[in-house]
């Protein structure tokens, strides 16, 4: 066979319920941010924040709830395994795609620490600053550290906070090396570590589709993924990692462990770069 024979067995099959996906979603999509956002941001101010319900502020319920239809949309189904822990909690979660952030809002809220650029994304930058994201200019120890101060504030004001230990998207086939440094602020402050795994796919297995493509642009990976077949958004709370005399190091190791094993890949040490696993 020859390699144009070859190349044209090997090439993907047009997806062909693309335009019908985008005839479906896009309406669903315009009338979430054109009607249900207008209502969420008259709830998330200082007085959402003194009303209750079901124990939980009414602006955090919101953003999940928010956060939970906007997923609906692009067609993923919300699968939860475990339970959020309470309070003042680090979540560390793998990751995938500007999608995660979402995603994990959808099951719990949670303040988030992202990196800079995030904040210039349409809509998805705006909507995470007013949930209380801290921006981090990655490569800027400065930033770093006012970043680790910020975050230890809002733990002890019992606020949880979620971070990506690995410091960037990844395609979903390993887990690489997670940043001991920021778990540096569940010691200052005194708070547990809960690991979340997240995965995208059906059947238990992680659609590559999901990650960023090489140079694939923010707007890009949107509608891509806006046109793209229904698949199961997985969120795994694993078992909280209590702080006792651990280290920093330690408990990043622990938590990698914890959610390689919630996703079924292998528990391997892999290095971001040159990075050093305590940076």
């Amino acid at each position: 066979m020859s390699a144009a024979a070859d190349g044209a067995v090997n090439a993907p099959r047009p997806d062909r319920l693309r335009p019908l996906r985008y005839f479906c979603r896009t309406p669903l999509l315009l009338l979430h941010v054109l009607i249900a956002l207008p209502l969420a941001l008259l709830v998330i101010n200082p007085l959402g924040a003194r009303i209750r319900i079901g124990g939980q502020r009414l602006d955090h319920w919101t953003t999940s709830w928010w956060s939970r239809w906007l997923v609906r949309c692009f067609g993923f189904r919300l699968r939860r395994f475990g339970t959020p822990s309470p309070g003042a909690t680090l979540f560390v979660a793998n990751h995938l795609s500007w999608l995660d952030i979402e995603v994990l809002h959808s099951q719990a809220f949670m303040c988030f620490v992202a990196k800079a650029e995030i904040s210039r994304w349409p809509l998805v930058g705006w909507l995470a600053g007013r949930a209380g994201t801290i921006y981090h200019q990655r490569g800027s120890g400065h930033s770093l550290a006012a970043v680790m101060a910020r975050v230890v504030e809002r733990l002890r004001e019992g606020l949880p906070v979620g971070v990506f230990p690995e410091g960037g998207t990844g395609a979903g086939d390993r887990v690489r090396t997670f940043h001991a440094r920021i778990f540096q602020v569940a010691l200052d402050a005194g708070v547990p570590v809960q690991p979340v795994a997240l995965r995208y796919g059906n059947g238990g297995r992680q659609d590559p589709a999901v990650a960023f493509a090489p140079g694939e642009s923010f707007f890009g990976n949107f509608l891509r993924l806006l046109g793209g077949p229904g698949m199961d958004a997985e969120v795994h709370f694993c078992t909280p990692i209590p702080l006792d005399d651990e280290g920093r190091r330690r408990i990043a190791e622990r938590a990698r462990s914890e959610i390689c094993a919630a996703l079924g890949l292998a528990d391997v040490p892999t290095r971001n770069g040159a990075a050093s696993a305590d940076d």
